[in-house]
């Protein structure tokens, strides 16, 4: 899978787009297996155990729920909050 990230998520993982291992499920699911590997991202997307309504995720160029199939070989976006004005 191939997730691209911006704003402050780069600072977790040092690059734009990394590629990570993934099985498959849910978006939910590909979520958890990026914070797992990169856990400096769970403080950008998180608020306690919960994603923050501000996180858009798309897959494939289209904005979708969590509950959203996602197979192994998805390109996901994830577009953490952002505050300030």
């Amino acid at each position: 899978m191939e997730i691209t990230v911006y704003g402050p998520l780069r600072s977790a993982t040092g690059e734009k787009t990394v590629t990570l291992a993934f099985d498959g499920d849910t978006v939910a699911d590909a979520i958890e297996a990026f914070v797992d590997a990169y856990p400096r991202a769970r403080g950008h997307l998180y608020d306690g155990d919960q994603l923050r309504p501000s996180v858009r995720i798309s897959l494939e160029g289209d904005r979708v729920a969590l509950e959203t199939p996602c197979p192994a070989d998805a390109s996901l976006t994830v577009v953490p909050a952002v505050q300030g004005g």
